[in-house]
């Protein structure tokens, strides 16, 4: 039995696949970036579902170490197989809750459908020479970047490099978006952008079911 009590759900009527969504380092799944993207999803007939790495949910500031993360990620997985029963399962998240998500998949310890990164943190701001990808070619599982085009933590441009070098991966790019995909300060724009993310994200799913 898994270990993990925090899944929230977010269902939808007839699902055809099953997505585990993790935070970024900032904050957790009750953030409002969290919780619009998994109704999006779910709106869109993916049931979703998201979750607290340890250190968030004990009120820390501090992420926890990476086995610690990838333990709970691994959890997290098991908790979502028992509860969104047996549909294709897709894993990842935002920044550092992707980066997690393609370390479990590397490790290969589970089938997945595969694995989605919506700002994947290629390397710290100002530090590109701190490349944080050497994992990435291990993972046999389809991936797609959704990567902002001013993105500090890595440029669209800069995934787009890095593509040949993987097995099944694909970019979505967001043009004059942020880590966090903000491509606008208008709201009205940015929810234009964020639905077309979530429309491009869901078609890439079903390209792989």
């Amino acid at each position: 039995m898994s270990k993990r009590t925090d899944l929230t759900v977010y269902p939808t009527a007839a699902p055809r696949a099953a997505f585990v969504v993790a935070h970024g380092a900032g904050a957790g799944q009750k953030s409002a970036w969290m919780v619009r993207v998994a109704r999006g999803l779910a709106a869109r007939g993916i049931h979703t579902a998201t979750f607290d790495f340890p250190y968030m949910s004990a009120k820390k500031s501090v992420p926890d170490r990476a086995p610690v993360l990838e333990a709970s990620w691994r959890d997290a997985i098991d908790a979502a197989r028992e509860t969104l029963g047996p549909l294709p399962l897709f894993i990842g998240g935002k920044s550092m809750g992707g980066r997690m998500a393609s370390h479990v998949a590397a490790q290969k310890t589970d089938t997945l459908a595969g694995v989605i990164f919506f700002g994947y943190p290629l390397h710290p701001p100002g530090s590109p020479q701190k490349r944080r990808d050497a994992h990435l070619g291990d993972i046999a599982e389809p991936m797609l970047f959704v990567q902002g085009s001013r993105d500090t933590f890595g440029t669209a441009e800069e995934i787009r490099a890095l593509l040949p070098s993987l097995k099944r991966a694909t970019l979505y790019e967001v043009p004059g978006g942020d880590h966090s995909l903000k491509a606008s300060s208008n709201a009205a724009k940015q929810d234009e952008v964020m639905e077309r993310v979530l429309d491009q994200t869901v078609a890439w799913i079903d390209k792989q079911l």
